[in-house]
């Protein structure tokens, strides 16, 4: 894709911010992304989107909580993205939240040794499962791949780490199986 500089001038009291991929002028100075998106009305909000409405017709089709989850968890990371979308190319750094997936119950138990380990290693093979990519490492811990969650993200390390601490509860919804409720 071939880009253009344009030179443009903005008027005094103005901020030139980007939304959903426009540049935009506004009043006041721009506060920080995670100081914006909080929750995911507020997502919503940002990128243009009725949240209510938008809850009532997704909610009304009956989708699993895993799918439903997805689908916010998308109009979370284009929200937090400010516009910015992967390219996929050699050279792009993509990110994605980590987690260590233990239930509380289970992180409570363990040891701070045991807590501090979150990587399985087995022979020279090296790997550690997070719920939504995975890395691992052959021979050495130089090679490592994340697989999964293309559509998840993020343009920095910050803004991923951040998601997965602030919407804890959507990325659990779109991680786990639902609860077996007991009669």
């Amino acid at each position: 894709m071939k880009s253009k500089k344009l030179e443009i001038e903005i008027p005094e009291g103005k901020t030139a911010v980007w939304r959903n991929g426009i540049l935009t002028l506004i009043d006041e100075p721009e506060k920080d992304v995670r100081k914006r998106i909080k929750t995911f009305e507020d997502a919503c909000r940002e990128i243009g989107i009725d949240a209510e409405a938008w809850n009532r017709d997704k909610i009304s089709l009956g989708l699993e909580p895993d799918v439903l989850a997805f689908l916010k968890l998308r109009i979370i990371v284009k929200a937090l993205n400010e516009g910015w979308e992967p390219q996929f190319t050699e050279d792009e750094c993509r990110y994605y939240p980590w987690f260590i997936l233990y239930t509380r119950e289970e992180y409570n138990k363990l040891d701070e040794e045991e807590k501090s380990r979150v990587v399985c290693r087995s022979s020279y093979n090296a790997y550690a499962l997070g719920g939504v990519s995975y890395a691992h490492a052959y021979y050495d811990s130089s090679y490592t791949n994340a697989s999964f969650g293309v559509r998840l993200a993020f343009k920095t390390s910050e803004l991923a780490a951040y998601c997965g601490r602030q919407f804890l509860d959507i990325w659990a919804d779109f991680v786990f199986l639902p609860e077996e409720k007991s009669e």
